[in-house]
């Protein structure tokens, strides 16, 4: 019938994704129909790009993208002025596509890492301004990623963790925590290193404490 002759034709056809704004905005990429890599939709991706715009200033941020997949949110960031952006990419196919997408826009401010996240994270010595992670939904180890991002020191003060899961997770108790946006079946939760307000805090804190005990010991 036409109809399933329609669907043949649909399912034979590759998914698309496209830069949504910025210095390479509309630029299309056909994604193999073998990929398992899911990409961010459109939808949500210009959405949760101008919750973080709110954030950070995309212009000379260094940026990594944990669990690159097709590149989509990698593209998306140098696209929007990005310094350097490096993406962490484990599967074979799929870091070979990210770097046939790099070269088509002749980016020369990214890197592509093909390895294991974690020892990734456990051994990387930079900070970043932005990181964007988008583990495996079913991937055991995801609800520990956050942590993992604090305790190894990955975000420079005020930096910003973007953290893509499914709808039965829920970081609300994390100290770092800001922010939870839904877009469909999409979830994002937003993390923000604060460690450098505290310090502000502690040290404002600290000639007050000391004008009471001088204030205390005059009486």
């Amino acid at each position: 019938t036409r109809q399933g002759e329609k669907r043949q034709d649909n399912e034979k056809k590759d998914k698309t994704m496209r830069i949504i704004t910025g210095l390479y905005k509309g630029r299309h990429f056909d994604i193999p129909r073998s990929f398992k890599a899911r990409p961010t939709t459109d939808f949500a991706k210009e959405n949760i790009f101008n919750v973080m715009n709110g954030y950070v200033c995309f212009d000379e941020a260094l940026s990594l993208d944990l669990f690159a997949g097709t590149g989509s949110i990698s593209l998306e960031l140098l696209s929007r002025g990005c310094k350097e952006v490096i993406s962490i990419e484990a599967d074979r196919d799929h870091a070979a596509f990210i770097r046939q997408c790099i070269a088509k826009i002749g980016a020369k401010n990214h890197t592509l890492i093909r390895g294991d996240v974690f020892r990734f994270i456990k051994t990387c010595r930079q900070k970043f301004d932005i990181i964007f992670a988008d583990p495996p939904y079913a991937l055991p180890e995801l609800p520990t990623i956050p942590r993992l991002v604090f305790e190894r020191g990955l975000l420079k003060p005020d930096g910003l963790l973007v953290f893509e899961h499914g709808k039965h997770n829920s970081f609300e108790d994390d100290p770092h925590f800001v922010e939870h946006r839904a877009y469909g079946s999409v979830n994002f939760s937003i993390f923000m290193n604060k460690e450098a307000d505290d310090e502000e805090k502690q040290n404002e804190e600290e000639p007050r404490n000391e004008e009471k005990e001088q204030n205390n010991g005059e009486k």
